[in-house]
This record gives C-alpha cells, sequence and structure tokens, in this order.
C-alpha cells in the first residue's frame, strides 16, 4: 500500500467522488423498502390510493436519484482506476529503462511484458472494484443490519447462523486459491515468452520446418495455464453455488419463521416483506466483499509482482556521476576484468590494459567466444567492469552521467534494429534535428542512398517492425547510417558490415574517414581486409589481448 498510495495522487478526488456517490446509492436504495412496507401496511390496508400514488411516485425519485448516483460512481471509480493504472504502467516501464542488461535478464523480457500488462490491469480492475463495492457493500450490510434489527430483533438471529457460515467459506478459498494465483501469473510469462521467441524468429522456425515442435511447445505451455487457470478459478466458481445455498437456505428460514409471526400477528405483512428484501441486501452485500477480496488474493499476487520491478535496485546507477560531456574519443582500459555473474568461477575479460587516442581506427579480431563484444560493451556501459577502470575522455565512464556518455557514443550491434515508421523517421535516431540533406549525406557515407532512394516512396518509405521488408545488408548500413547522424566521439561497430560485400565494407570505411576524421572508431569484424588499414587491430582470446599492432606487424609476427 506504501508503495502504490503515491501513484493515486491527481485522482484521490475522483475516489473521494467515486465513493460519496457509492454511499448515495446505497442509503437510496435502503430507503425503498420502507416506503414499500409502508404502502403495504398503511396505503393498502386503508386503502387511500392517494397516499399510494404519492408512496410509489417517492420510490421512483428515489430510484432514479440511486440510478444517477450509481452512475456517478461508476464513472468516478473508473476514472481513478485507470488514471492509477496509467500511472503504475508508467513508473514501472520508467523503471525498466533504468534496469541494465544484467537487470534485464534477471527478470527477462516476457516477464516484464505480462506484469506491465496483465499485472497491472488486474490490479486496476481490483482499485476499480474496490472504490466501488468496498464502500456501498458495508453501507449496505450495516445499514441493513441496522434496519433489520429495528423490523424485528427475533428474526435477525437467523443471521446469526449464515453470517459466520460464509465467512469461513470465503476464508477457506482465500486460503486455497491464492498461491494458485501467483502460479498464474508464472505460467502467463511462460506462454508469453515462446509467442515472443516464435514470432521474432519466425523466419528461422520456418526454414528449419520447425512449427510443428514450436506448436507442441506452445500446446503444452498453453496447457500448463489452463490447468492453473481452471484450477485458480475452479475454486471461486465453486463458491456461487455455496452462496447460493446460504442465500435460498436464509430466506427460507426467514418466511418460515416471518410467516409464523405474521399468521401469530407479531408482525405486519408489510414489516415482513421490508424484512426479506433487507436481508436480501445484507446477503447480496456480503458476496460483493467475498469477491473482491477473492479479486483482491489475485491482485495481491499481480501488485507483489509489479512491486519486484519498482524496487528493484538497477546494478547500475549514477551515484558518482556528474554533468560532464564526452569532449574527445580517448578510451583507457586499465587493468580491466570482468564477468556477467558475480558468483561465476571464470573471468569473460582478463587483465585488459589498453589505450587508444582520440581519432584513432581500431580493429578487433578473435573468434567466437573471445569476449570481442563483451569489451566494447563497457565503453558506453551496457555492463560495469568487474575490476580496474574504463576511461572515456580523460574520465571515468562512471563519472558521467548515463544520457551523455551514450551521447557521445554510438554503437550499431551484431543485432541490427529498426523500428516501424519511415526510413527518415529510423534514421532520426540518431539527431531528430537532422535535415533532409544531411540524412541523404549519412545514408551516402553508409552506402545506403541508392537502395533508399530506389524505394516506391524515397525516405518516406514505411519499415515494418523490425525491419523486416528490408534485407540483411540494407538493414546494416542504414543502422551504420543512423549511427553517423549522432556525430559521435566514438563510433562502434560490432560486426555491423558483415552482410555486406567487400567493396561496400570498403567504401564504407572510406567514407568514414572523411565523414567522422576526428571520432574514434572501433570495428569487430570477422575479415582481416575489414580491418587491416586501422591503426590498431586486437587480436582476442579466451578473453584477454593476445596480441596488438598495425597490419603489417600483425601479419609479420
Amino acid at each position: 500500500m506504501k508503495l502504490f498510495l503515491p501513484y493515486t495522487k491527481g485522482y484521490r478526488l475522483w475516489m473521494l467522488l467515486a465513493i460519496i456517490c457509492s454511499v448515495g446509492e446505497a442509503v437510496l436504495e435502503l430507503l425503498l423498502p420502507q416506503a414499500m412496507s409502508d404502502i403495504v401496511d398503511i396505503g393498502i390496508a386503508t386503502g387511500d390510493r392517494n397516499y399510494i400514488l404519492m408512496m410509489g411516485l417517492k420510490m421512483l425519485v428515489l430510484a432514479v436519484l440511486a440510478l444517477l448516483f450509481g452512475v456517478g460512481a461508476a464513472l468516478a471509480a473508473a476514472r481513478a482506476a485507470m488514471g492509477f493504472g496509467s500511472k503504475v504502467r508508467a513508473a514501472e516501464y520508467a523503471q525498466v529503462q533504468r534496469f541494465s542488461f544484467a537487470d534485464l535478464e534477471h527478470f527477462s523480457t516476457a516477464s516484464l511484458i505480462t506484469r506491465l500488462t496483465n499485472d497491472v490491469a488486474s490490479v486496476q480492475g481490483t482499485i476499480f472494484m474496490a472504490t466501488r463495492i468496498c464502500v456501498r457493500a458495508p453501507v449496505l450490510l450495516i445499514t441493513a443490519l441496522v434496519l433489520a434489527l429495528r423490523i424485528s430483533r427475533e428474526l435477525s438471529r437467523v443471521f446469526l447462523v449464515t453470517i459466520p457460515l460464509l465467512i469461513v467459506a470465503v476464508a477457506i478459498v482465500i486460503a486455497v486459491v491464492g498461491p494458485f494465483f501467483t502460479k498464474l501469473q508464472r505460467s502467463t510469462d511462460a506462454l508469453n515468452l515462446v509467442v515472443q521467441e516464435n514470432v521474432n524468429a519466425v523466419r528461422v522456425v520456418k526454414s528449419f520446418v520447425r512449427e510443428g515442435e514450436e506448436k507442441e511447445k506452445f500446446r503444452l505451455r498453453s496447457e500448463d495455464l489452463r490447468t492453473t487457470a481452471e484450477r485458480a478459478f475452479g475454486f471461486v466458481v465453486s463458491f456461487m453455488p455455496l452462496i447460493t445455498l446460504l442465500m435460498g437456505g436464509t430466506i427460507t428460514a426467514l418466511m418460515w419463521i416471518g410467516g409464523h409471526y405474521v399468521a401469530d400477528g407479531i408482525m405486519l405483512s408489510g414489516d415482513l416483506m421490508a424484512f426479506f428484501t433487507y436481508a436480501t441486501e445484507i446477503l447480496a452485500s456480503l458476496m460483493m466483499v467475498s469477491m473482491v477480496l477473492m479479486m483482491l488474493t489475485r491482485s495481491i499476487a499481480c501488485g507483489k509482482r509489479i512491486a519486484e520491478v519498482l524496487r528493484h535496485k538497477p546494478s547500475m546507477t549514477e551515484d558518482t556521476a556528474s554533468e560532464l560531456t564526452v569532449e574527445n574519443g580517448d578510451i583507457d582500459f586499465n587493468h580491466v576484468y570482468f564477468k556477467y555473474h558475480a558468483d561465476s568461477e571464470e573471468w569473460n575479460l582478463r587483465d585488459i590494459d589498453l589505450h587508444i587516442k582520440s581519432g584513432m581506427t581500431v580493429g578487433i579480431l578473435g573468434g567466437t567466444g573471445s569476449a570481442k563484444s563483451t569489451l566494447v560493451s563497457l565503453i558506453p556501459r551496457l555492463y560495469d567492469a568487474t575490476e580496474g577502470s574504463v576511461m572515456v575522455g580523460g574520465h571515468d565512464v562512471r563519472a558521467y552521467t548515463l544520457e551523455q556518455l551514450r551521447e557521445g557514443c554510438a554503437m550499431v550491434l551484431q543485432k541490427n534494429t529498426l523500428f516501424s515508421g519511415t526510413v527518415a523517421e529510423n534514421l532520426r535516431w540518431g539527431s531528430d534535428t537532422a535535415t533532409d540533406e544531411e540524412l541523404r549525406e549519412a545514408a551516402k557515407i553508409a552506402c545506403a542512398a541508392d537502395f533508399i532512394e530506389a524505394m516506391p516512396e524515397g525516405y518516406d518509405t514505411h519499415i515494418e517492425q523490425g525491419g523486416t521488408n528490408v534485407s540483411g545488408g540494407q538493414k546494416q548500413r542504414l543502422c551504420i547510417a543512423r549511427a553517423l547522424l549522432k556525430k559521435p566521439k566514438i563510433l562502434i561497430l560490432d560486426d555491423s558490415t558483415s552482410a555486406v560485400d567487400t567493396r561496400t565494407d570498403a567504401l564504407i570505411r572510406a567514407g568514414f574517414k572523411s565523414y567522422i576524421p576526428e571520432t574514434t572508431k572501433i570495428i569487430i569484424a570477422q575479415r582481416v581486409a575489414s580491418v587491416q588499414d586501422a591503426d590498431l587491430i586486437l587480436m582476442m582470446e579466451g578473453g584477454k589481448i593476445a596480441a596488438a599492432g598495425n597490419h603489417d606487424e600483425l601479419l609479420a609476427n
């Protein structure tokens, strides 16, 4: 409650309005049985038509007012609940944006999606129901119980049996169903993971003819979710016949006992009718409270999962950061050690001592798993060094805010990503103020201008989600053009020209010399030709720099 309370700010007046309207609706509804009782005991008994018409009109007015209060309560509760949900979702998403790669791996993307959507929706729905029912039901329960006692204390003794039985039944169901709701959300995570993987890798699935196996995997996860949901909601559903039995038994007992009271002249028939109505309100309010409590059980499970995200302290902080900007492309690795997990026995990087001057072109070669990508990931703080320090522009990378550090660095990763939108919109990720001429210039340097201009709408051509309507080589060149528009102090290409031919690769590198001569360029490649004109070439092996020098020096030894 302490965690979620701040997110109600700005919507507390709506919550208050929903509460007031719910109370008004409940009070007005409870006045109706008394008016009906007066019609029977006074109007009909005396044959006074005017009295009957006046009381009938009064009931109509009360019913309309109750309707208006009910609509107002629903609207205000919906506004409060949706606003609360929106704020929680925004806070959770903002927290995810602060997560490092290690934090994202801890939660998994599929689980984070579920927590941002399904879990928030569950909590949001409970807020809506609670704002309405948790006010309306107690008012109905207490007021109806008081009015029923006023009519007949002897007849009200029936509730001494019914209410405790109902409370015990609710307690048992909530105790049993709670763990199932937690498992239900985990099963939803697992199903989302399969869907996400298959949608993202649909081409791989089809190319390896794995549709059957993936359908079976989906079926198993879906069956697990169905089974868990059936067990969880089965307990909730089984509660309804019990409620019906208790309500039917209570009404039957009241009819039996109350009928004898009327026959003996102890109670008026109008009072018995009003008592029946109040009894129905009491039982209905108890049922509403029990249903909210069961919804609350699920929303607590969801709320805990949301709280895990909101309370998670990002492993990468800016506690020592100041408002520095990256002035140049100097890079220094001072005896750096790194491993992805603190309890791992092996180091991914070992004793990296490397010094790169601004404007240099550095090539990195090495076999698969030699930690080439890991090395360059420490420069823009995608990960933090475990031991030693990484310096950019003469300052420790921890001295910069992440925004300023990454503004000074541009990185084209192995897995190139484009977003749904036009070509121009994708390129302007590098600089949202870039002119059309600057877009064309960057595209020309990246050897992307020709195929962009050959597209039906040129730079206004729509790119599908993930860039599925362009080839791998085109996607790489668009990502390089996007990075060039940043005019960064450091440009990192992580095997980013693997899908282009050797001639295009050479043209792109030649363009770097004229377009960004002062920028430090780090090129990870599999082809020696891609880095042979670099000022410095690093040979990585087993997380260490096995050799360093220019092309001629390395060729000689």
